[in-house]
């Protein structure tokens, strides 16, 4: 009993102890902080609220919740009153005024989610001076399938003023930019805007501020750090150059692949250096790891009006060594190219690099990569440290020669989807743009880093990657077993012994056929059900829309296979060469295999295509008449291709087999493939009042040559590949016994 009274008087004690230190230490801290709850009144009384009985010392409980408000109209002188003392520095530090802004804040849907992803731009307006490089970037927006003409349609929304260079020194820098924008009457404070520009800052600090307002639009902007970056909001892109390709663009320079992949030099660079001022830290200390021999990094100061004032001791050994070498030839003969940040943190020689095949070794530190939301560049790129310079020699001699020929394989692949025209990257900028805002079809990681990219790749088809032909060896899954088959009739059906009905037996027949489709684009009406003959498969004729060319490459709900096997309705076929020609697609799924082939040619002498017919040693073309394909490719061309083609292809009914070679082959980057010779294959020249009567047409081939420069044209480049490569049935024509051949049918015709 007595020890719990001690334990309770104990308890007491301290009880009463704490309670005196916690009063006095109001009271202490009172007397400490009368100064700040003085401003604090001041604060209050100035929003409108009194010091009087209503007003007490004690912990006060925290302000009721503020009505909800957008948050670039509350940033004012008091914006930063509260918040962590990072996000207060990060919102100084900020040269734009939405550094928070984000899709969900400020992007408008609903705009897109009524019309679909349609671009607008602002027609330009007399007396506004535009450079070529923004002049490109607005025709490759217009040229593309998502522009319109409308605003009212629109989803996003580009400025015909020219935003690409904001450096006040420049020629091009456009005035009086705020006050244009402001007068814009869709601006809008730039909500669904984009901006794109190239250079931003002038001497001597290069700030990343365009010079005016941008509120809540989005940047594709080059050189942007990563400070400044606002991810999923801004777009990072390449500085290229006023002569980078609008269209097409060359190839990469990697024409085939050397083991081991070291080049003569390990590391190359040549480039200006700057003595003072941003920028020059890095390119001053290159110095310290040129070897001369296989490590070549070259500088010079003989830049600039008055270089020669502020040249320091090293300029003139620097500026006679850089004399000494090519930058064509060094460019080409390396296996790294070092990248190093110039006075802005992007560089002219990050596209160089890529191009040639020379793995980029960034050297900037802070730099937003461009399309670092999509591409991954570890799988391209070295991303080196500017502190630590010194260990790039020995960190690049120490990757492996498999990582070598991956990075170098990587960087081709990335250049020719991506970067190698202003199309391609204005393209990708707003197929990003597209994936934010339909997310639940957009594409993933593998699709935009692996062949053949983000591009051709419309995830509006599928979200499964098992429906493209690309990905089947990375899901391991395999090709289809089973093909439609797609005639196109073009003439009424008035015999039994028309070819037609022949060609639809000998398919029905072969083991892989799944269903017979008959597309008819004749004039007059279908035949009665009973004119078709009895088959083990099911044969669906429909007709086809508008009976225009471009209507069999439609993708037909009822095409229920991924393979599709395309015929004229005058093609002679056995069912054994069906089922060899199938068995060949199966281990190219992604190109057109088939028997009759093509091949254009240049033509010095008039100074464009050819397109020729003639039985020679190669062929770039095989033509639809009898060819297998993915069907995917019936949605590419009617969803990818313009209107301006496929209208040329109905108008002439004719060039739509060349069309779809173009297209497959810019995709694949590869040549169709040609099967067994079938010298009875031919044009059949049919009655000249008929439809089909196109192959006697004398006027056919000249359009077909008319075509192809077309096609070249919008393309940009010349897509169609040579071949010399046949494939035949192994023991074909060999000297065995026939019973010994599984296709034999075929030497017999």
């Amino acid at each position: 009993m007595q020890a719990k009274k001690r334990y309770f008087t104990l308890l007491s004690a301290g009880t009463c102890v704490v309670l005196l230190f916690y009063l006095g230490g109001l009271q202490f801290r009172e007397s400490r902080s009368q100064k700040k709850r003085d401003d604090h009144h001041h604060h209050h009384r100035r929003n409108g609220l009194k010091k009087g009985a209503d007003y007490h010392p004690w912990p006060r409980f925290p302000d009721p919740l503020l009505p909800f408000i957008q948050w670039d109209q509350a940033e004012g002188e008091d914006s930063n009153s509260q918040g962590s003392p990072r996000q207060k520095r990060d919102a100084n530090s900020s040269v734009y005024k939405g550094k928070k802004c984000r899709m969900e804040s400020c992007f408008d849907f609903s705009l897109c989610r009524r019309n679909g992803f349609k671009v607008y731009t602002y027609p330009q307006q007399k007396g506004d001076k535009i450079s070529e490089s923004y002049q490109n970037i607005l025709s490759a927006i217009e040229g593309s399938r998502y522009y319109t003409s409308d605003p009212s349609q629109a989803c996003l929304f580009i400025l015909s003023l020219d935003t690409l260079d904001r450096d006040q020194l420049s020629p091009q820098y456009v005035h009086n930019l705020r006050s244009k924008v402001q007068n814009l009457h869709l601006w809008n404070n730039g909500r669904n805007h984009l901006i794109f520009n190239l250079y931003s800052g002038t001497w001597p600090d290069y700030t990343e501020d365009v010079g005016f307002d941008i509120g809540q639009a989005m940047l594709a902007k080059a050189s942007i750090s990563s400070d400044n970056f606002r991810p999923n909001f801004d777009v990072s892109i390449p500085l290229f150059s006023k002569d980078h390709p609008r269209t097409g663009g060359e190839r990469g320079f990697l024409r085939f692949n050397t083991i081991p992949p070291i080049r003569k030099y390990m590391l190359v660079f040549k480039g200006k250096r700057y003595l003072t001022g941003i920028g020059s830290d890095t390119r001053n200390a290159l110095y310290h790891v040129h070897n001369g021999e296989d490590v070549v990094l070259l500088t010079t100061c003989k830049h600039g009006k008055d270089w020669q004032k502020h040249k320091d001791s090293r300029c003139d050994k620097d500026n006679a060594e850089y004399e000494k070498y090519d930058y064509r030839e060094m460019l080409h003969n390396a296996t790294f190219c070092l990248v190093p940040r110039g006075r802005r943190l992007g560089s002219f020689r990050f596209l160089e690099a890529l191009q040639a095949a020379c793995v980029p070794v960034m050297l900037s530190n802070g730099w937003e990569l461009p399309f670092s939301e999509v591409i991954d560049w570890n799988q391209a790129a070295v991303i080196g440290d500017e502190r630590l310079l010194l260990q790039i020699p020995s960190t690049i001699r120490s990757i492996h020669h498999d990582r070598i020929l991956a990075l170098r394989q990587q960087t081709q692949f990335l250049w020719e989807a991506y970067f190698s025209s202003v199309e391609k990257i204005v393209l990708t900028t707003l197929e990003i743009i597209q994936d934010r805002i339909f997310k639940h079809i957009s594409r993933n990681s593998l699709i935009w880093n692996k062949h053949p990219g983000g591009l051709f790749v419309l995830p509006q088809y599928s979200s499964y990657l098992g429906d493209f032909p690309y990905y089947y060896a990375n899901l391991g899954i395999k090709p289809p077993t089973k093909f439609t088959a797609v005639i196109h009739a073009v003439t009424p059906l008035v015999s039994q012994s028309q070819p037609i009905l022949k060609l639809l037996v000998a398919v029905a027949k072969s083991q892989y056929c799944h269903q017979i489709i008959v597309l008819w684009n004749c004039d007059k009406p279908l035949p009665a059900k009973h004119r078709w003959p009895a088959t083990a498969v099911p044969v669906i004729v429909i007709e086809g829309e508008s009976k225009v060319m471009s209507s069999r490459f439609l993708p037909y709900d009822n095409i229920a296979t991924d393979a599709v096997l395309s015929l004229d309705e005058d093609t002679v076929l056995s069912t054994t060469e069906v089922d060899f020609a199938f068995t060949v697609w199966q281990s190219f799924p992604e190109r057109i295999v088939g028997y009759p082939a093509r091949s254009h040619f240049w033509d010095s002498t008039k100074e464009r295509w050819g397109y020729t017919s003639k039985w020679t040693n190669d062929y770039s073309m095989v033509l639809t008449g009898a060819a297998i394909y993915h069907k995917y490719y019936h949605y590419l061309y009617t969803n990818y291709l313009p209107a301006s083609l496929k209208n040329m292809v109905d108008q002439l009914a004719n060039c739509e087999d060349i069309l779809i070679n173009f297209l497959v082959s810019a995709v694949t980057k590869l040549p169709p493939i040609k099967v067994t010779q079938k010298k009875q294959y031919k044009e059949t020249m049919m009655g000249q009042t008929s439809r089909a009567s196109r192959w006697a047409d004398p006027d056919h081939f000249a359009q077909r040559q008319t075509c192809m420069n077309t096609f070249a044209s919008w393309f940009g480049y010349m897509p169609l590949i040579h071949s010399q490569m046949r494939l035949d049935p192994v023991l074909f024509k060999d000297q065995v016994s026939i019973l010994r051949k599984k296709y034999r049918d075929i030497e017999r015709l």
